[in-house]
């Protein structure tokens, strides 16, 4: 029982990070539908640079191509990547394309090893980019993919003619740096699910000391049944303080609000064995558009 409790906690906390794809920052600039780039990085060779853009499924000449390098990608990891993650050249690529208002994000990678599909989503998110497409891929295996969330942001940028917020890109970037590190020591779930339930709680962590936050932090473990270790606590701590500089009120509201949907739709008073027994059902009662966009994700 206990084993299923806990699949059917971390079945839930995907449910609410996917989600919060679709509504957790609203994007200020106006976008219009089918703009895409693609940012390829700068030291890969002309016969990769068709692999890649094999991989995209699109032809090379049909949307406008960006370049991103690896001192563009240390402006915005140094201090927060190892330098060797970083590494000496710039090889992962992203396409990127907009959708319509409400369809939220939808990201597969290929040949990228250090970041998941989950974590560029609600990093991505907490930047300020939503409804987009995102196609991350490296010619090469085993690639960290850092190069790409560099060009997220530049193709993002050069199709808005807007600068994104730089507090908002240092957090999300934040984001995906703690969440993948967490999740390579405590999987992929329980990384989303600690990283939500401090967002649920920043209104409060911003008046705590970083004593406080980290007692905090080891309770909100605990009830999950998450492992964490000192020094895991202390990355959390760095990134509670980066996401209050957003809107802790906001983001709050949209995790509790997901919360609630979850609980109405599963109903108040069932129990979580029962909830997993008919999970499937319950993937169905919330639309073919949510169904559809975790198919997608899971590409």
């Amino acid at each position: 029982m206990l084993r299923k409790d806990l699949k059917m906690k971390r079945i839930l906390s995907f449910l609410l990070a996917a989600c919060t794809l679709l509504s957790m920052t609203t994007s200020a600039f106006a976008l219009e539908k089918g703009d895409a780039r693609a940012v390829i990085g700068a030291d890969i060779t002309e016969g990769q640079k068709a692999a890649v853009y094999k991989a995209f499924g699109i032809e090379r000449d049909s949307v406008k191509e960006l370049s991103v390098t690896n001192s563009e990608e240390r402006e915005y990891l140094d201090g927060l990547v190892a330098s060797s993650i970083i590494g000496t050249r710039s090889i992962s690529c992203v396409y990127i394309e907009i959708l319509g208002e409400g369809e939220g994000l939808q990201v597969s990678t290929s040949n990228i090893n250090w970041c998941t599909k989950e974590m560029y989503a609600n990093a991505l998110v907490t930047a300020g980019i939503d409804n987009a497409k995102l196609i991350v891929t490296s010619p090469i295996e085993g690639i960290s993919g850092t190069a790409a969330l560099t060009g997220v942001y530049k193709a993002y940028e050069d199709i808005t003619g807007e600068q994104l917020d730089e507090v908002a890109k240092l957090a999300g970037t934040q984001e995906l740096v703690i969440t993948a590190e967490l999740a390579n020591e405590i999987g992929d779930y329980d990384a989303v699910t600690i990283v939500n339930e401090l967002k649920k709680i920043l209104a409060e962590t911003v008046d705590m000391t970083d004593s406080e936050l980290e007692d905090e932090i080891k309770s909100i473990a605990a009830d999950n049944n998450i492992s964490v270790s000192d020094g895991q606590i202390k990355q959390l701590v760095s990134l509670c303080r980066s996401l209050e500089k957003l809107d802790p009120s906001e983001l709050k509201a949209k995790v509790e609000s997901l919360q609630d949907t979850v609980k109405k739709l599963a109903g108040a008073q069932a129990k979580v064995s029962e909830i997993a027994s008919s999970v499937g059902s319950f993937f169905k009662s919330v639309g073919n558009f949510f169904s559809d966009l975790f198919s997608k994700i899971g590409k």
